[in-house]
């Protein structure tokens, strides 16, 4: 179960999960969806800054592998990891969630960390994505797959939230998000605090430290590595709502797939985490390829982390046998 001792860990049962889907407002949105899709309003200028990003993205993917030093490419790969969990592990499983609890310095580190991935303010990130589980691939759902994998992916990035996204959005509670002072720090100096840990830092750094050429630095270990971790983030809006096999709830959207846990650090059993939102793990892969579920039982074993929410393994196999794909209905094995 990792570096912890059993007692670190709190068992809940799937029906008390926080977060499970709401299925009866679920289904009547989809009803009144199927009446009439309300049409999407592009915002343009988020369109220009996307585009720009990612060209500038392009620049910095060849530059990665035929320009910078080698310390360059290895500083912008532990950039995306710590950028990519600080989004797993805090935005995703700590604060959307509350799979577990934090110390201060953890809280202070995670955050940290969610800025450099720069994907908006937690608070903002983490009400969007209660509002995913709660009505998942509704118009309520922020980045709502029924819209297709361009609008999962970042489509809903480049219109406005509709109605009745703001409407449903407003009666989610994230008074728990406001209480925190260092995501309230962090929202009321957002962009000042993105600016200098996305991009100041990791231009300067390499500049300063082993001499690489400030354009070089900036395009590489900032634009390029940003935008990669931002489509690795989006993958398991679209990708893991699409591709792949469901052996937990075969009644829902989200599915398993190994190659987007691989990318987004431990997120891609998506049909686990769905079933069971609450479970610190986020999905049913080991240590191999759930690299977020090893930092947190890591920082668990320093005493940083504590109170790691897990269902039992009876519980999940039953929930395997009743609604789960038969074809990959095989008992569980952590």
């Amino acid at each position: 179960m990792g570096f912890g001792k059993s007692s670190d860990f709190a068992i809940v049962e799937s029906e008390e999960m926080f977060l499970s889907a709401d299925l009866v407002e679920m289904e009547k949105l989809e009803k009144e969806a199927e009446e009439s899709r309300p049409p999407l309003k592009i915002v343009w200028r988020n369109i220009f800054t996307f585009s720009s990003a990612h060209i500038a993205a392009l620049i910095g993917l060849y530059q990665f592998f035929f320009v910078a030093k080698w310390q360059t490419v290895f500083f912008a790969i532990f950039l995306h990891f710590a950028g990519a969990m600080g989004v797993t592990a805090g935005a995703h499983r700590l604060w959307s969630h509350r799979s577990f609890k934090a110390t201060l310095p953890a809280r202070i580190i995670l955050c940290i960390m969610c800025t450099l991935a720069h994907q908006n303010d937690v608070i903002e990130w983490a009400r969007d994505h209660r509002c995913h589980h709660k009505w998942t691939d509704t118009e309520a759902d922020p980045h709502n797959s029924r819209r297709g994998f361009f609008y999962s992916h970042v489509g809903w990035l480049l219109t406005r939230k509709s109605e009745k996204l703001k409407e449903m959005g407003a009666k989610i509670d994230i008074s728990d998000l406001w209480n925190d002072p260092v995501l309230a720090f962090q929202r009321r100096h957002y962009l000042p605090l993105a600016t200098l840990v996305c991009f100041i830092l990791p231009t300067f750094i390499p500049t300063y430290f082993w001499g690489e050429t400030p354009l070089v630095a900036f395009y590489v270990a900032g634009v390029f590595r940003y935008i990669f971790t931002l489509n690795s983030t989006f993958l398991i809006n679209s990708a893991a709502h699409m591709f792949g096999y469901k052996p937990y709830d075969s009644s829902i959207t989200p599915v398993e797939s190994v190659w987007t846990n691989i990318q987004a650090a431990g997120e891609g059993g998506h049909n686990f985490h769905h079933t069971f939102p609450q479970d610190y793990r986020a999905s049913e892969f080991g240590y191999m390829t759930n690299w977020t579920r090893a930092m947190l039982d890591g920082m668990a074993y320093l005493g940083m982390v504590y109170d790691r929410k897990t269902v039992s393994i009876d519980v999940i196999n039953r929930q395997k046998a009743n609604r789960g794909d038969p074809d990959h209905a095989h008992h569980h094995r952590h």
